[in-house]
């Protein structure tokens, strides 16, 4: 996997309720930092990370942050998004793949899903990479997935934005025909918001016109982790 993230907030989070030293953080797996974040700080806390790092979970970041179960649960789910997170990366080495808590961060840039200059259709090559993930989200059923768009910075605010959203739209169009369930997925335009790279060069820009993917448990990976839990 490429990237593994401790955020600064979270971290900080969790020195504040018992870990004593960053050394015992440095040393926990993403499970067990999740098992740490919920058993110290609960659901509520991880709402209130939400809205600190992800702008009331409008990002990807605060859309998984915000979603914390936490305790022995939230290291259950945290396990099983590890192994999803690592076959992502194995089947779309293009992708950006980030285990943040107990849900999974994916950036689809220009090496894995990529727009036109002002414009929302798939390319033949995004198309081509989407199904690679359409295999490892029937293989993972039991999540919910955010989709969020993004622009470059020509244009203006509000066609930035729309063209956001009809980004974040024409991948959960395509996911759904290939026959993943639509309720699955919702989608959040966020325009020119939050570039990963400096729009003041072609290139730049061109990994700007991505979108990126909240990966997190739905009730029912949350009810059979309970159940796990349990034994």
């Amino acid at each position: 996997m490429k990237t593994t993230k401790i955020y600064a907030l979270v971290l900080a989070l969790i020195l504040s309720i018992g870990l004593s030293s960053c050394e015992a953080v440095k040393n926990t797996n993403n499970t067990q930092r999740g098992v740490g974040i919920g058993a110290g700080a609960g659901a509520v806390i991880g709402g209130i990370l939400g809205n600190n790092l992800g702008k009331g979970g409008n990002t990807a970041l605060g859309a998984i942050i915000g979603g914390v179960v936490g305790g022995t649960v939230g290291g259950v789910i945290g396990n099983k998004m590890d192994k999803q997170a690592q076959k992502i990366d194995e089947v779309l080495p293009g992708a950006d793949v980030e285990r943040v808590g107990e849900g999974i961060r994916l950036v689809l840039n220009e090496n894995s899903v990529n727009f036109d200059l002002g414009k929302s259709t798939l390319t033949a090559k995004a198309k081509g990479n989407l199904d690679k993930l359409v295999a490892v989200f029937n293989e993972y059923p039991d999540t919910n997935i955010q989709i969020f768009g993004y622009t470059d910075s020509s244009g203006s605010d509000e066609l930035n934005l729309k063209l956001s959203e009809q980004r974040a739209a024409s991948v959960k169009a395509y996911l759904a025909s290939k026959g993943l369930k639509g309720a699955r997925f919702t989608t959040i335009g966020r325009g020119e918001a939050d570039p990963i790279a400096g729009n003041d060069t072609k290139d730049g820009m061109a990994k700007n016109r991505r979108v990126e993917f909240a990966i997190t448990a739905n009730e029912k990976m949350v009810q059979d982790a309970e159940k796990e839990a349990k034994k």
